[in-house]
């Protein structure tokens, strides 16, 4: 029960699960902005940005605005509503600067080595293949790009485990809410 709930391991969760999560969100974000949570991240204007797991795409228009017109950000996601939401936000508020993508849950259709900042929030759980989602996420990260990346509902050790495992990723610091990387291995 806990998987179907959390989503540990299981890549994409079911679509009832999918809108269930988004009706949550939609009431938690009208008591308070979601968007916040990136001012911590560094993002600056002009930046590429990828929201990996974009869900519902509550961190979109605030990731948008952060980078500007000159900027772009990848709304990253494995489930097709996600994709749907994502192209819905842009189109809602006129944000040419955010591309829905769908992955595989490894691969995505991004250049390499071409974001400055990848945060992939509470999503982290779900990846069945850990190695081979770092090592992509470490393809498309410019040198000295930054990840962001959130336990979700996992212990902290687990994901630092997970990170080490992958060879490819530094931590270079933790908060309570998150760990963050620097790519270290760019023989991929």
């Amino acid at each position: 029960m806990k998987n179907a709930i959390y989503g540990n391991e299981m890549d994409r969760m079911p679509n009832w699960a999918f809108k269930i999560m988004a009706f949550t969100f939609n009431i938690a974000d009208f008591v308070k902005s979601p968007g916040r949570r990136l001012d911590a991240f560094g993002i600056r204007k002009g930046q590429t940005v990828v929201d990996w797991g974009c869900g519902t795409g509550r961190y979109l228009k605030q990731a948008s605005e952060l980078v500007g017109e000159k900027g772009t950000v990848y709304a990253v996601d494995i489930h097709q509503l996600a994709f749907e939401a994502a192209a819905g936000i842009a189109k809602r508020f006129n944000l040419k600067n955010i591309h829905p993508v769908l992955t595989d849950g490894i691969t995505v259709s991004i250049p390499p080595q071409s974001v400055d900042v990848l945060y992939a929030l509470d999503m982290f759980h779900m990846v069945k293949d850990s190695n081979g989602f770092l090592k992509e996420l470490c393809r498309i990260i410019k040198v000295g790009g930054v990840l962001i990346l959130e336990d979700g509902h996992q212990p902290r050790a687990l994901s630092k485990n997970k990170v080490n495992s992958a060879d490819c990723w530094e931590i270079v610091s933790e908060t309570k809410a998150y760990l963050k990387c620097k790519p270290i291995n760019r023989s991929i």
